[in-house]
């Protein structure tokens, strides 16, 4: 009995350790000319405090797919669970959201945009400043907290963008394409940022990409999607070493990785 009451236990444990479960998951838009399939029988499973990439061809759904982790739409079929539970709606305790654009208000400084998520649930205005600074310096902007959107680099905007996902404490990160708009140096530096966040937050992170070399440099775990409708067809673990560094790019085993999804997503398009 003993040992039952164990592996009970330890059933219990690797399902609590799953952050984010989508089993069987299809999705289909109604266009001007009828129904177009989106999404086509997606199942995986995220591990709590992975950092797992998704990629794939344009329109192949990877926004989609986010966004329905996220509660901002509905698939129609299939489960999306978050933390065990189903996820139907926008959730912030559960999961933050970064967009591909910063969306920062432009009449509130960089920590007032910080706290704006704070203040719509009527937060304490001295907890939610406290949290504010708190991210603001996570996010290496210390100092810049009275500066407005359009006295800051596009770099900077995406790290306050980043620092309000953050600031609710949600255990799970959704990254849309964060870094898309950007200079290749200043996106470089972004992502070993990223990855210094992540380390120190322990959150689980789930991040949307076109570039191979960003994916294979961030992830745990690359997925890799089919044109539409999109499907998972590859799922590449990235054994790299961490902390990465830069000079890893250069190595045998990155460059097979990266050729490796490469070639998935060239056969397939």
């Amino acid at each position: 009995m003993q040992h039952v009451a164990n592996l009970s236990e330890l059933r219990a444990k690797e399902v609590h350790a799953a952050a984010i479960e989508v089993a069987e998951l299809s999705h289909v838009y109604l266009g001007r000319d009828g129904k177009v399939p989106a999404l086509e029988d997606i199942s995986l499973t995220v591990g709590a405090g992975r950092f797992v990439v998704i990629v794939g061809p344009s329109g192949c759904g990877k926004t989609s797919l986010l966004m329905m982790m996220a509660g901002l739409r509905r698939p129609t079929s299939g489960t999306i669970l978050c933390a065990g539970r189903p996820i139907d709606v926008p959730d912030p305790d559960r999961v933050g959201v970064v967009f591909q654009e910063a969306s920062l208000f432009p009449w509130l400084t960089a920590l007032e945009n910080i706290e704006f998520p704070l203040s719509i649930r009527h937060a304490p205005r001295l907890e939610r400043r406290r949290r504010a600074e708190a991210m603001l310096n996570l996010v290496g902007l210390a100092g810049f907290g009275a500066r407005y959107p359009h006295e800051l680099s596009g770099g900077m905007k995406q790290r306050v963008s980043i620092a309000r996902g953050l600031v609710q404490d949600p255990p799970v990160l959704l990254m849309d394409e964060p870094f898309a708009a950007l200079d290749e140096q200043t996106r470089m530096t972004m992502g070993h940022e990223l990855l210094r966040i992540w380390s120190q937050t322990n959150k689980t992170v789930v991040f949307v990409t076109h570039s191979l070399t960003e994916a294979v440099y961030l992830a745990d775990e690359v997925l890799v999607m089919s044109p539409r409708p999109g499907r998972i067809i590859d799922r590449a673990e990235v054994t790299l070493p961490r902390p990465r560094t830069y000079e890893m790019m250069a190595t045998d085993v990155f460059g097979r990785l990266r050729e490796r999804i490469w070639q998935k997503i060239r056969k397939v398009t």
